[in-house]
């Protein structure tokens, strides 16, 4: 059996060892697990059970990032994707008016097109054709309104009838100890300690239960049911064009994402050649695609490579066995429902802040000394946190890139598929 997971995964070809491997996941895991309480938060905003919510989080997780070590065979972890999922609660459902089943109809249906793409080497085409800045400038502006949704959790930031928000109540205990999540999440971070969300949201629940705050709902139970949200897609909206754009945008925001998070932990594993492209790219990226298939119909939001995962491979994580023992570790969380469900606001709104910061430094790669790149970048960037509008964001970004370098007479860089891109964008804000 021991010769057989070597043979396999290639342990001494990539000189590690199962223990190594284990360590790796461990590392990954335990820096990612608040994504089991975070997400059914969330999500739960827009009416859908908490407890389905988890379960599905978790057995999506454990599925997508099994397929991710045994297909691609790299130690990438996956699981519903941070941004896309304040984007499903607060854009889809809450402003265009889809209910959550026909966002998860729209999900499932994305996850079709990206297949396709995949299949076809488009979404390939696509990751390398699309403007730099506008790549980036659409995860910094999902960080920051991640990020605000955080804030106003805990009424850091209130509404304001002239300046639309404002500085809340500060004084209030929640605020504080948001206020300290951040500065205990932010400093162990920076001294490299890799559980440092888990434990600080660890850390606030137990203030808080200590002082009355926070509920004790027990710890372990079986899982909680997933019937509230298993099977529950909904396509009598399908011939809409508010369920067009919406499976549009998560197409978009999961290609965005997979191609920078992709490219960040290859190029930490050393798998990447000069040209920047690695081995096994339709494998890794089939991942994303069917991870989000399979959280539509259970009942969560798309899935994405995580960041984190670069904790797995600082701890010497090198092959898809990594990956197999945290989806191992992932099912192990089945059974704390009532641990997760009992965990404030107060100790989730620091996590939403700084992943949202996260999610915005890699805007530091926009081309600073061209104009007609970083004003796109900029536009797409500030629009969607200001609009809460991932795709409004992005058309407008890319009708800016596009119009500028035609302006400019710098029509040779804009390859057509931005020029596609932009020309559905107009469409949709002249006839919608």
């Amino acid at each position: 059996m021991l010769q057989a997971i070597n043979r396999y995964f290639e342990l001494d070809k990539h000189n590690t060892s199962i223990q190594t491997e284990l360590i790796a996941a461990l590392s990954t895991w335990s820096t990612m697990t608040y994504i089991i309480i975070v997400n059914p938060r969330i999500l739960s905003k827009t009416g859908m059970d908490f407890g389905s919510v988890m379960t599905a989080t978790i057995l999506t997780a454990a599925f997508t990032t099994l397929v991710m070590g045994l297909l691609a065979r790299y130690p990438i972890a996956l699981a519903s994707g941070m941004g896309i999922n304040g984007y499903f609660a607060f854009s889809i459902v809450t402003t265009t008016g889809l209910t959550w089943q026909a966002a998860l109809a729209a999900c499932s249906t994305a996850s079709v097109i990206l297949i396709t793409l995949n299949v076809l080497g488009i979404r390939q085409l696509i990751m390398e054709k699309l403007p730099k800045g506008i790549r980036v400038g659409t995860i910094a502006g999902i960080g920051i309104m991640l990020s605000f949704i955080g804030l106003r959790d805990v009424n850091l930031i209130v509404t304001h009838d002239t300046t639309l928000v404002t500085i809340g109540y500060m004084d209030s205990p929640e605020a504080m100890l948001a206020i300290i999540g951040i500065l205990l999440i932010t400093s162990l971070m920076y001294f490299g300690v890799q559980p440092a969300i888990i434990a600080t949201v660890l850390l606030l629940w137990s203030f808080g239960f200590a002082f009355g705050m926070t509920p004790w709902r027990g710890f372990a139970s079986l899982p909680p049911t997933i019937s509230h949200t298993l099977f529950q897609l909904d396509f009598s909206e399908f011939w809409t064009v508010k369920f067009f754009y919406a499976t549009l945008s998560f197409v978009f925001i999961i290609i965005f994402d997979a191609t920078g998070t992709l490219l960040s932990l290859t190029e930490q594993l050393g798998v990447l050649d000069q040209s920047k492209k690695f081995p096994c790219l339709k494998k890794a990226l089939f991942c994303d695609a069917t991870g989000t298939a399979m959280g539509a119909i259970l009942g969560t939001s798309p899935t994405s490579n995580y960041l984190e995962s670069g904790a797995g491979i600082a701890a010497g994580g090198k092959t898809g066995l990594t990956s197999v023992f945290i989806s191992l570790l992932f099912l192990s969380c089945l059974f704390l429902a009532p641990f997760v469900s009992s965990i404030p606001l107060f100790a989730i709104s620091p996590v939403l802040i700084v992943i949202g910061a996260l999610m915005a430094r890699g805007f530091r790669h926009v081309d600073w000394n061209d104009i007609t790149e970083y004003v796109p970048a900029f536009v797409t960037m500030i629009t969607i946190p200001l609009t809460f509008n991932i795709p409004g964001g992005l058309g407008l970004g890319m009708i800016t890139y596009v119009g500028t370098k035609f302006l400019t007479g710098n029509i040779d860089k804009i390859h057509w598929i931005n020029w596609l891109i932009t020309i559905l964008f107009v469409v949709k804000f002249l006839l919608v």
